[in-house]
């Protein structure tokens, strides 16, 4: 059963998505008068609970935009670490789960968007390769979009990069893939940053990047 709540504020909802071979816990969130829905698709190691996407998700909410935050994979399958690095499988989870939130009432009808980090942000890349995704726009925070490999030269969706200043190894990666990227693109440097963007004031600049990014294209 979902635990709903609607109020003048917007609609809000503790929900559970079907998906082959597993159910997905979620919260989706629609604010009034949304222009748009931004899908969360993190990493391992992380969860919808990650205080990191919940600081995102509050900010892109204020600005007008409905926020998902779920689970890729259910606590057994996380257990498995092949499933985690399957970005494969991932993608076809994260179709799944598009499919279901076009479906809902409250966001039918909206563009989305989606904000990957890790090895979610090559799953979201991945699934937006695919024509029937119809998917407005991109953030990767953090990401590895070199895991989608050759699914990266067909997304059409414009694209932001965002990448620690002092992550080498992923910045190096970053400039790999955005090479191979022929949608709208752009890589963001956040100074001082690592792979997590601890550092005092950089997640606020990542999440600030985000936003503006996803508030002018997810309408």
């Amino acid at each position: 059963m979902e635990d709903v709540q609607s109020a003048a504020d917007g609609t809000a909802a503790e929900v559970v998505i079907p998906v082959n071979g597993a159910a997905l816990a979620a919260h989706l969130a629609i604010p009034p008068k949304a222009t748009g829905v931004v899908v969360f698709v993190h990493g391992s190691g992380s969860s919808r609970h990650s205080p990191r996407n919940q600081y995102v998700a509050t900010l892109l909410r204020d600005a007008g935009l409905g926020t998902l935050l779920f689970d890729l994979l259910n606590e057994a399958e996380e257990n498995d670490r092949g499933n985690v690095f399957d970005i494969g499988l991932l993608a076809g989870r994260l179709g799944q789960v598009l499919s279901w939130l076009r479906a809902r009432p409250e966001a039918r009808g909206l563009p989305v968007g989606l904000f990957g980090a890790s090895t979610g942000a090559a799953a979201a890349l991945w699934a937006a390769s695919n024509g029937d995704a119809d998917v407005a726009a991109i953030v990767s925070r953090g990401g590895r979009p070199d895991l989608a490999g050759g699914h990266l030269a067909a997304v059409r969706a414009p694209t932001l990069l965002i990448v620690g200043g002092v992550d080498h190894a992923v910045l190096d990666l970053n400039r790999q893939a955005a090479a191979q990227l022929t949608c709208e693109h752009v890589i963001e440097i956040v100074p001082g940053a690592t792979h997590l963007f601890q550092e005092p004031g950089t997640l606020q600049q990542a999440a600030v990047l985000a936003r503006d990014w996803l508030v002018h294209h997810v309408r």
